[in-house]
């Protein structure tokens, strides 16, 4: 195979251009209109590229090498970026109030537009076909679920899919791998609680609802502590309260808003059940009604498939060993992705690519307002998808 390293040294000053761009011109879920056009407009400049637009709204799926016979490859960005005001004093910082690129989507997309270039320069080497996905909508819009189910994963069918995350915790040049569970599940839920309005001097007269959603609060953690196994993971967090008007009022109603987190499906299940029977049971006790209402687009857990994972190692060892070091991730982490949504289609392996400057003892954290994602990354991750999908078909068929 040849050496693609000379070509990445040309285009990176272009994608660093661009990623910045993105990130000045960051969009939300499923409006990543201006996103998509610039992703497009570098596609279009690959010879014979099978390009397919408006998936899932603003998604792209393209094609490179469609008429190969070997086993089909994707790789997958996302696109969306986040509601929050962007602090940094960066010169390519947000131009959008109140929305920025703060999970670093924009250099995600930005290792795929560069992946896309650079396989197009060896097409002739591949075995199999190579999907690339844009995909809008990740961060609470479900968007990967709407990609499959609008055929993203089809014609040809993909054989097993491949996606990064930036690590802001690991240093520039490491990538961490991970079997099994390597993301939780995210289901969003809503209580409603019910009593009745009174005066505060005579709170025999009501049914206190502020008094009511406190004690769920308080029950609903006995779900992690004392039913579900200690050596399981799950998360119950009541991150939002609305109840009441004046200091002298009893309300009569009261609103929670929260997560819940888990590992595996049977841990979601359960968890998403006990949450329902804690605040109905718990507001009944006390004279009121609870009314319990989970999110339609709740995130199943991410697990990363062994036989991905596989391929993802030997890449790194057969082509990239003198400039990616990898590392094992030990634990799960309990945020989501819904790259999960891929799995429960075709085997699929995600991996973490590190962020922090060598020898920096920290790096702003994803979802923070002074985060930008690391341009001394793209490199490396596009070096990775690349290497992954030329070498796919002979690593997956053995």
């Amino acid at each position: 195979m040849r050496d693609l390293r000379p070509l990445l040294d040309k285009l990176l000053p272009d994608l660093v251009d661009f990623r910045r761009d993105l990130h000045q011109h960051p969009e939300c879920s499923y409006r990543e209109e201006r996103t998509a056009a610039r992703v497009l407009e570098c596609l279009e400049e690959i010879p014979d590229i099978e390009l397919r637009t408006g998936v899932a709204g603003t998604g792209i799926v393209a094609t490179l090498a469609g008429d190969k016979a070997g086993p089909c490859v994707a790789l997958r960005a996302d696109m969306d970026a986040l509601p929050i005001e962007e602090q940094s004093d960066v010169p390519h910082r947000s131009q959008v109030a109140g929305t920025m690129h703060a999970c670093g989507h924009d250099g995600h997309t930005t290792c795929l537009v560069g992946a896309a270039q650079m396989l197009a320069a060896c097409v002739d080497e591949l075995q199999g076909p190579v999907k690339f996905i844009f995909q809008p909508a990740e961060e609470g819009g479900a968007g990967g679920k709407r990609m499959c189910q609008e055929g993203a994963l089809d014609g040809p069918e993909v054989a097993a899919i491949f996606g990064l995350h930036g690590a802001p915790d690991m240093e520039v040049g490491e990538i961490f791998l991970r079997t099994g569970p390597v993301l939780a599940s995210a289901d969003e839920f809503e209580i409603a609680v019910e009593g009745l309005g009174a005066h505060a001097a005579f709170p025999h007269q009501g049914v206190d609802t502020v008094y009511i959603a406190a004690q769920i609060v308080v029950a609903l953690q006995t779900i992690v502590a004392r039913n579900t196994d200690p050596l399981d993971s799950a998360v119950v967090t009541v991150g939002h309260i609305a109840a009441g008007s004046a200091s002298n009022i009893i309300p009569q109603t009261a609103r929670l808003v929260g997560t819940v987190r888990a590992l595996s499906e049977e841990t979601r299940q359960r968890t998403i059940e006990r949450v329902g029977q804690i605040a109905e049971h718990t507001a009944a006790a006390f004279g009121g009604r609870a009314e319990v209402r989970f999110g339609e687009d709740g995130y199943p857990a991410t697990h990363n498939d062994a036989r991905a994972r596989a391929v993802a190692e030997q890449t790194v060892r057969d082509a990239l060993a003198d400039t990616i070091r990898t590392r094992e991730l030990e634990n799960p982490i309990m945020g989501a992705e819904d790259f999960a949504f891929y799995g429960q289609r075709v085997p699929a392996f995600m991996f973490g690519l590190g962020l922090r400057p060598r020898g920096a003892s920290s790096y702003p954290m994803l979802h923070q307002p002074d985060f930008d994602f690391n341009d001394d990354a793209i490199a490396y991750g596009v070096q990775m998808h690349v290497e992954i999908a030329r070498g796919f078909a002979q690593k997956w068929c053995v």
